[in-house]
């Protein structure tokens, strides 16, 4: 253990704590305004799009059942993870969120390296879900207008301009207006979910026939079309069905009781996704086909134009493209956050931590729209489709993030069996283990999935240029920021209010 004596520097597993100046935290204050019901809007809103766009990949990479497979071992793992992730957050109620749990069980070098996946994970996330908000907008626009089509023209990028823009303004506006926009686009989306299941149900469109559409390969069967094997490459697609909704502790220092409400909601956020995604997963390939609805890119709007045609459908997706922009707001949240307290921390460049009058990190949402609009102009117009490999870095920046903390849950109970821990998970260590070995199942899946190819060379050389800064400048600038005051303690330090 060590401490900073008076203003002197020190020194701990090579990096290097530097005093703030005077004023330094008050230049980055966050403001608490939310309660359980804002928290569960921000979680919901985070992962809803999962059930309009992006899910589906995963039925062309398995066929149905390979896929309901995929997504009951996905939900194994979501459900053990957010109860340890949960415990972590009750004890740490920092901004940090994986980077201060990974940071006080693998040190500095650990917290960088997570908290580097967990930004790749949601601006990344942002960026795909921006992409499929613009292939939504444009199919309904192209409806309406009888054929008028940006994309077509080939300006999706004055989609994703626009979209981005808005949603940099709404976030940086405050976390009152972030939380009660959550919260009300979360309940639409879900009602646009429960409308379009129960059109699929009563219109007579639904068929289990069609479940089962695919034709099997060589040694496969209708159920398993393209055999067992299949479902380890629909895993990282089951995952978009709930990627996301362990971004709660990201707003610890946001909630007015993050030890309580942030397991809570935690849960109630999952549920609802649980039973949101077994209704598209089950309706939407019903309605469609499994076939069809695997090459999708738009399969809940195909869907309703399988129910009800083409003019009332692109009303009606008017509205469920709400869901997407839901997605966008709530991601946008996160990789605020994420880089706010990394920056704040002198992992990230400080500047980006700075929140202003309305105590919102606005230079860190700006920064992560410009990477994220960045990284989908160049893969389009690079000549790869965008969506499917942005997509593929998110999910694989997803993964290491889970099997990181994972991992810190389980040296944190060992090392550090004394920390205070308001809430437990009641899973403990094996469900922790549990849903690690699943991530790294899916980490595997990935690396030997031919189609991740590209993400993967991506996040190896992002990795290697992050972690060659930080260690020849990074690490001498860290500040004791909260996360880094209570690492440095064991847990048990008391904690620094610096709201």
């Amino acid at each position: 253990m060590s401490t900073v004596i008076d203003d002197e520097p020190v020194a701990v597993s090579g990096v290097t704590y530097q005093r703030a100046e005077d004023g330094y935290f008050d230049k980055r204050k966050l403001k608490r305004t939310a309660g359980f019901w804002g928290l569960w809007g921000m979680g919901v809103a985070a992962v809803i799009s999962g059930n309009f766009s992006g899910w589906n990949g995963g039925i062309a990479a398995a066929g149905w059942g390979g896929f309901a497979i995929a997504a009951l071992i996905v939900v194994a793992m979501y459900v053990l993870m957010i109860e340890s992730i949960s415990e972590m957050a009750a004890a740490m109620p920092h901004t940090g969120g994986a980077y201060s749990f990974a940071r006080a069980a693998m040190g500095p070098w650990g917290g960088f390296v997570t908290g580097l996946a967990e930004t790749i994970e949601y601006v990344m996330t942002t960026a795909v879900v921006i992409y499929f908000s613009a292939q939504y907008a444009d199919a309904i626009m192209a409806t309406l207008t009888g054929g008028f089509s940006l994309i077509e023209l080939g300006f999706a990028w004055v989609w994703w301009a626009g979209l981005y823009a808005v949603f940099v303004l709404l976030n940086a506006a405050g976390a009152h207006v972030s939380f009660k926009f959550a919260i009300v686009v979360s309940i639409i989306s879900v009602a646009i979910l429960v409308l379009f299941a129960g059109m699929a149900i009563f219109s007579g469109k639904f068929s289990f026939d069609g479940l089962f559409d695919i034709a099997p390969l060589a040694g496969g069967t209708p159920f398993l079309p393209l055999g067992l094997g299949a479902v380890l490459f629909a895993m990282p697609f089951a995952m978009w069905l709930f990627l996301g909704i362990e971004e709660l502790p990201l707003a610890a220092e946001e909630a007015h009781n993050p030890e309580k409400d942030i397991p809570k909601a935690g849960r109630g956020g999952l549920l609802t996704l649980l039973l949101t995604g077994a209704l598209v997963v089950v309706l939407n390939p019903g309605v469609l086909g499994a076939s069809a609805t695997g090459t999708s890119l738009e399969p809940l709007l195909d869907g309703f134009r399988a129910i009800i045609g083409d003019q009332a459908a692109a009303v009606l997706s008017a509205f469920a493209l709400i869901g997407l922009l839901a997605s966008v707001q709530g991601i946008m949240f996160a990789y605020g956050r994420n880089m706010y307290s990394l920056s704040r921390a002198g992992y990230y460049p400080k500047f980006l931590s700075l929140t202003g009058a309305r105590h919102t990190p606005y230079l860190a949402l700006i920064v992560g729209a410009v990477i994220g609009f960045a990284s989908l102009f160049v893969v389009q117009f690079g000549g790869t489709e965008a969506g499917s490999v942005v997509l593929n870095i998110a999910v694989w920046g997803a993964v290491v993030a889970y099997l990181l903390q994972m991992t810190a849950y389980v040296i944190l109970k060992v090392k550090h069996p004394e920390a205070k821990r308001p809430h437990l998970s009641p899973f403990g260590i094996t469900g922790a283990v549990i849903a690690g070995v699943i991530s790294l199942a899916v980490f595997i899946g990935v690396l030997l999935n031919p189609a991740y190819t590209i993400a993967i060379y991506t996040v190896v050389v992002l990795y290697v240029l992050a972690l060659i800064a930080f260690a020849v400048h990074g690490r001498h600038q860290l500040v004791l920021s909260p996360e880094e005051e209570y690492a440095l303690s064991g847990g048990l330090s008391e904690e620094k209010e610096l709201r």
